[in-house]
């Protein structure tokens, strides 16, 4: 679905840093080193990151 805009666990705003996350790995570089640059040092909030799947595109068939 839409990536969350906080974190579950401890409240912090991720949801901005997704785009970016996106651009740099289809550049070319890790997914550690993006989640270091973008300043997502909690596994908690790598994890948002990370395990979000885009699902919007098939959920808007349904509309």
């Amino acid at each position: 679905m839409i990536i969350p805009i906080r974190c579950f666990t401890c409240g912090r705003v991720v949801g901005s840093a997704y785009e970016a996350f996106q651009t740099k790995i289809k550049m070319g570089g890790s997914p550690k080193a993006a989640l270091d640059e973008l300043g997502l040092e909690r596994y908690c909030c790598r994890r948002m990151i990370l395990s979000h799947s885009e699902l919007i595109d098939d959920v808007m068939v349904y509309d």
